[in-house]
């Protein structure tokens, strides 16, 4: 059997990539290919990544506060020590 590769397509008017869904394939080239065929036939997108299914490692859900929960230790990275001037709208 062929290895999974997990497609990543960033579309024209986006700024990053998102995942859009497998292809089977032998390696990268063929890959790119059955992507750009089965995830880019309205010419949705303008880059194309793929990536080894096997090369991807992902975290447990079951361990999500062990994992998030630590950064809300870190006030500094919350912007509440700045003001933000009146005439400021949108940030």
């Amino acid at each position: 059997m062929m290895p999974i590769w997990e497609v990543f397509v960033r579309s024209k008017g986006g700024l990053s990539h998102r995942h859009v869904g497998s292809v089977h394939a032998a390696d990268a080239r063929m890959a790119l290919e059955g992507a750009r065929d089965v995830y880019t036939r309205r010419m949705e997108g303008v880059s194309l990544w793929v990536v080894p299914s096997a090369a991807i490692t992902a975290s447990d859900p079951g361990e999500a506060a062990a994992l998030f929960e630590p950064a809300a230790d870190k006030v500094y990275r919350h912007p509440t020590f700045y003001k933000v001037p009146d005439d400021v709208k949108h940030i």
